[in-house]
C-alpha cells in the first residue's frame, strides 16, 4: 500500500473531511507522500505522459480512525477462558497480536487508531514500529493509565494512591504519551442495568489529573459510564469521554460548552445484546442491553444537537469487535440513530484529527495523503467501505508528537 513518490488519482467524486464534493470528474496529483493539487476533471491522460502512475476509482476519502481500541486484544474470540489466558500470554505473543490488529485495521480502511492503553508498552512500541511500516495502520498511544489500587482497570492502568503520586506519574506518562488515559469508573453491570460502583477519583481529582496532564501539553481520555462519574468528568473538563453510557442532556451541554469530546463506543454493548449466548444472559439482562443502548443512541442525537465533538470509536479488542471489521457496525449504530452519513463520515475521519491537534486533518492541497480509494460512493452506498480499493497512511504529524519523540519525527 505504499505509494510511488508521484502519481494521480481519477475519481467521480471524494469527501474532505467535512464536506462531499459530488460532482467530478476530479484528479488528484500525490508527491512525496502529500496532495500536491486536486483540481476539476479527468487529467489522468496529461499527467501519465509525464511518468506519474494513474489510478482510478469511484471515491477518494481520508482513511478512517478508530479513536477507541486496544491494539493487543483480540476481539474475535467470544469464550471467556481462552480471553483470560490471552491476558497472560508472554509480551512477544500479545505485541504480535497488536502487528496484526493494526494490519487487519488498514486492510479495512483505517488509517489511523488511538489506542486506550496497555500495561505492557505495546502500544508505544507499535506506535513506533507502525510509523515505518506502510503495512500498518498507524497508532496514537495513551500508554499506561492510571487507576486507584484494587479498582478496575489493570490491564491497561497503573495505580495512583494520592495527589503526589497523580503528579507524578501525569508527567512520567506524558513523556511518550499522546494523551493521558484515566480510568475514572469501572464497567457496565448489565445484570443489574446501571453502573453500581462509585467513581475512582472524585472531582479535585479528576481535575488535578486534567490540570497536571495540561501542564504537560497532553489532554486526557477518560474511561467513564454512569451518570456520577460522567457528572465528574464534564465539571472537570476531561478531554474526551470514553464510553459515556448513561448520559445526560446536561451533561452534554456542558461538554459542548467546555469541548468535551465523547467517543461513545456502541460496539460492545451491541455484541452482547445481538449475542447473549456468548456470555449467558438471561432474557431480563438482554432487556437491560436493549434499553441501555436505546439511550444510548437518543443522547446521541442530543448530543449532535449540542454540538458535542463526536469521535468514531469501536472499543476493537472487547469481546465480539474485530479490529477494522468494527467499525462498520459502529456506522450502523451511528444510523440507526439517525446521524446523516456525512456526520458519521465526519466524526470518523476530521473531526478526531482535528480532536488530537493534527495540522491538516483533511484532504486539502498541501495535506498528507492519509486517505482511501473505492470503488463507489458511501453516500450512494456506505457498504463501498467494505471493500477499499487502495489505503495510503501518512507520516506522524510532528504537531502530535509527546516531547520525547519531536525530534525523532520532525
Amino acid at each position: 500500500m505504499t505509494p510511488t513518490d508521484r502519481f494521480a488519482i481519477v475519481a467521480d467524486g471524494w469527501f474532505d473531511g467535512e464536506r462531499l464534493h459530488a460532482h467530478g470528474p476530479f484528479t488528484f496529483r500525490i508527491e512525496h507522500g502529500r496532495i500536491s493539487d486536486i483540481v476539476a476533471g479527468d487529467f489522468g491522460a496529461t499527467l501519465a505522459t509525464q511518468g506519474m502512475e494513474i489510478l482510478r476509482g469511484g471515491f477518494v476519502l481520508p482513511g478512517l480512525v478508530d479513536a477507541h481500541v486496544h491494539l493487543f486484544l483480540d476481539g474475535a474470540p467470544t469464550d471467556g477462558a481462552q480471553r483470560a489466558a490471552h491476558l497472560k500470554k508472554p509480551v512477544e505473543a500479545l505485541f504480535d497480536t497488536a502487528r496484526a490488529s493494526a494490519r487487519q485495521a488498514l486492510a479495512c480502511g483505517v488509517t489511523l487508531v488511538r489506542d486506550a492503553g496497555d500495561r505492557h508498552g505495546i502500544n508505544h512500541r507499535l506506535r513506533d514500529e507502525a510509523a515505518a511500516d506502510p503495512a500498518l495502520a498507524r497508532v496514537r498511544s495513551a500508554g499506561l493509565g492510571v487507576k486507584r489500587p484494587k479498582r478496575y482497570g489493570a490491564f491497561m492502568a497503573r495505580d495512583v494512591a494520592d495527589d503526589a503520586a497523580i503528579r507524578d506519574s501525569v508527567r512520567e506518562l506524558a513523556r511518550d504519551s499522546d494523551e493521558i488515559k484515566l480510568i475514572l469508573t469501572g464497567i457496565i453491570d448489565f445484570e443489574a442495568g446501571a453502573v453500581t460502583d462509585e467513581p475512582q477519583f472524585d472531582l479535585a481529582a479528576t481535575r488535578l489529573v486534567v490540570d497536571s496532564a495540561r501542564a504537560c501539553g497532553r489532554k486526557t481520555m477518560v474511561h467513564c459510564s454512569g451518570a456520577t462519574g460522567l457528572e465528574i468528568a464534564a465539571r472537570a473538563g476531561v478531554g474526551s469521554i470514553e464510553h459515556g453510557f448513561f448520559m445526560r442532556r446536561d451533561l452534554l451541554a456542558r461538554m459542548a460548552e467546555h469541548d468535551v469530546a465523547w467517543t461513545p463506543t456502541f460496539c460492545p454493548v451491541h455484541f452482547q445484546w445481538a449475542h447473549p449466548e456468548a456470555v449467558g444472559w438471561s432474557a431480563q439482562t438482554v432487556g437491560n442491553l436493549r434499553r441501555i443502548l436505546d439511550e444510548h443512541a437518543r443522547h446521541l442525537l442530543i448530543a449532535r444537537e449540542l454540538g458535542v465533538r463526536l469521535l468514531f470509536g469501536t472499543d476493537a479488542g472487547s469481546m465480539g469487535v474485530e479490529h477494522g471489521h468494527a467499525v462498520h457496525e459502529e456506522i450502523a449504530r451511528y444510523l440507526e440513530a439517525g446521524l446523516s452519513t456525512l456526520e458519521v463520515l465526519q466524526s470518523a475521519t476530521a473531526a478526531a484529527r482535528r480532536h488530537f491537534g493534527h495540522a491538516r486533518p483533511r484532504l486539502e492541497r498541501g495535506a498528507p495523503f492519509d486517505a482511501m480509494l473505492l470503488e463507489r460512493s458511501p453516500f450512494a452506498d456506505i457498504g463501498a467501505l467494505r471493500k477499499p480499493l487502495r489505503a495510503w497512511t501518512a507520516p506522524p504529524d510532528p504537531a502530535c508528537a509527546p516531547a520525547g519523540r519531536e525530534d525523532a519525527e520532525a
